[in-house]
């Protein structure tokens, strides 16, 4: 994979994975794109071989005329919390349309997109229903492509999901869990997904595919997991869901980006269990099991102990 790679949303969570992945493959003519500062700082750290830049994908510049040059790209911008509509209609929908404007007529000729397993999800709120209309415009390009719809995803660098948690329970005397706490997740490996979308690269397959953890697993003993593989003794403590719920309100009052808010907690009591295909042998990747990447991500000697901001 000599060809040069555009990879936006790089400095977050998939993107700070797949590129620590593909580095240790041996690549690294790689233009990685991400307006935030901060943790483009950790990426450039990490890998000073690759190319950074920092670009706002909603307003358009001369980033556009880079993603053009590259015949590969990888879609991964996306704003996943918060509680203002038009950040989701910003960086999902307008960041997509520029970018899909830079590929028309360009040297790019084949894009990974990363989607949502939320867009075939029962829950109806502001990422859902952007992460919906950016993957419309995608399916609507020229472009070859392929769409990897992927399940809630954990991993190395996690700021705002299992990455979160953990390191709250660490701050905690008792770690809440709402109502009984059997809500039914399948967990994605970000390293195992890293790895797709790097066989895609190879591959460049084409297509739709949801991709979901193989393994499913109850919330709160997804959290169970987490704690015992970190070596933590916090007890887990169930909370009535109308108590967790208010205090979700009470701490969206004083945090305007909180990492969790009341929609995402109507989002995780859904009950739905997500299609399940044989990625291991469609792409050529190895599953790796629940508890064994749970502990890759919180004891990793090199990645465990590194935050990025919100």
């Amino acid at each position: 994979m000599s060809e040069a790679i555009f990879i936006t949303g790089a400095a977050g969570l998939v993107g700070q994975n797949l590129i620590a992945h593909l580095v240790r493959a041996g690549v690294t003519n790689i233009v990685a794109v991400d307006k935030h500062s901060a943790n483009l700082a950790v990426l450039a750290r990490l890998h000073p071989e690759i190319t950074i830049i920092e670009a706002d994908l909603a307003e358009p510049g001369p980033w556009q005329d880079q993603l053009a040059a590259c015949p590969r790209a990888v879609f991964l911008h996306a704003q996943i919390g918060g509680l203002d509509e038009a950040a989701f209609e910003r960086n999902n929908i307008i960041a997509t349309r520029n970018c899909l404007e830079a590929i028309s007529g360009s040297e790019c000729r084949y894009l990974v997109h990363v989607s949502s397993s939320v867009v075939n999800s029962a829950a109806d709120d502001l990422y859902k229903r952007s992460k919906a209309a950016q993957e419309t415009l995608v399916a609507q390009s020229a472009v070859r492509q392929v769409i990897l719809r992927p399940t809630l995803m954990f991993g190395w660098f996690d700021r705002k999901h299992l990455g979160w948690l953990q390191r709250f329970m660490k701050r905690v005397p008792v770690f809440p869990v709402p109502g009984h706490g059997r809500y039914r997740r399948q967990p994605l490996y970000a390293g195992d997904f890293s790895a797709i979308i790097a066989a895609c690269l190879t591959s460049e397959i084409t297509g739709t595919h949801n991709i979901s953890g193989l393994e499913e697993v109850d919330y709160i003993d997804l959290i169970t997991i987490m704690r015992d593989v970190s070596g933590l003794k916090t007890p887990i403590l169930k909370l009535p869901y109308s108590v967790f719920a208010a205090l979700l309100r009470a701490y969206a009052l004083i945090d305007r980006d909180p990492p969790f808010t009341v929609h995402q907690l109507e989002a995780l009591v859904i009950p739905e269990v997500f299609e399940v295909i044989d990625w291991p042998g469609i792409f050529g990747v190895r599953a790796t099991p629940l508890a064994e990447a749970l502990r890759e991500t919180f004891t990793h000697p090199d990645y465990a102990d590194i935050e990025l901001a919100f």
